[in-house]
């Protein structure tokens, strides 16, 4: 089976320089549909499913690899090499996205521009007193147990905190629906992976130029996370956007849109 059809590989746009989008925990690519219109005639698009996700080939789901951001992060790399990109990517990620990103840009320095963060967290996790992550151990755990005895109940109670009050209706329900069409077991690896993954260290080994979108408000990233990100990303801007929620490019799509385009400039 090819890269392409294992991650649902989708390719448009006329420019010569490439976005490739990659979508948080839970969700899929259609995640981006209110953003990219904005630059298929400047640039190449490239959407994609992490396998487990998505319409992405379910049956090469690997439980061990996909246990690790690093799983994930080498999905991206074959993407890419699978479409030949070598140089000069800009890679724009949601969430976790942001973290898996961080990984195949450390891999694979020379692959990538810059990556664009749309609240990002390397850690979800409190480690008092010198970070506040949002979230105590029990919390996640209660959380992942929810997930485990109602998968429905956990995604129709997740899917409202991670909208925000900017994503209450239309956003929410699209979350939803995603959460619960997503594969229970894959979900539950990708949750784990996420939750309970700390990159605080890699921080320091990202080369590439960074753009750090942080909500206002966002139960899931708190503004000190992304301050943190920024004082411990070495070439990297912050740009905190006037949203109640964690995701903007759902949300407040032309913000995001906005963001970009004066990075890219």
């Amino acid at each position: 089976m090819s890269i392409l059809s294992r991650n649902n590989v989708k390719v448009f746009g006329r420019g010569e320089r490439t976005l490739m989008f990659a979508h948080g925990f839970g969700c899929n690519q259609n995640m981006w549909t209110r953003v990219t219109p904005a630059f298929e005639d400047s640039h190449r698009i490239v959407l994609f499913d992490y396998v487990g996700s998505g319409q992405s080939e379910l049956r090469t789901f690997d439980p061990v690899r996909y246990s690790r951001l690093d799983g994930y992060a080498q999905d991206v790399l074959d993407v890419c090499d699978a479409l030949n990109l070598t140089e000069n990517v800009v890679f724009v990620g949601h969430s976790v996205s942001c973290s898996v990103g961080m990984l195949a840009s450390i891999a694979r320095p020379g692959l990538f521009e810059r990556l664009i963060m749309v609240g990002p967290s390397p850690s979800f996790l409190n480690d008092p007193p010198s970070y506040h992550g949002g979230f105590e151990r029990e919390d996640l755990e209660g959380l992942l147990a929810l997930m485990d005895q109602n998968y429905i109940g956990w995604a129709n109670y997740l899917a409202p905190v991670v909208a925000g009050q900017a994503g209450q209706g239309m956003v929410s329900g699209e979350l939803t629906d995603s959460f619960c069409s997503t594969d229970p077991t894959a979900a539950r690896v990708f949750a784990r992976a996420t939750f309970f993954a700390d990159n605080r260290a890699d921080l320091p080994k990202v080369a590439v130029p960074s753009l750090i979108l942080q909500h206002r408000e966002d139960s899931l990233a708190p503004l000190a996370v992304g301050e943190y990100l920024h004082q411990h990303l070495k070439n990297s801007r912050l740009q905190v956007l006037d949203v109640a929620g964690h995701c903007a490019h759902m949300s407040h799509p032309q913000l995001v849109v906005s963001a970009i385009r004066n990075e890219l400039h």
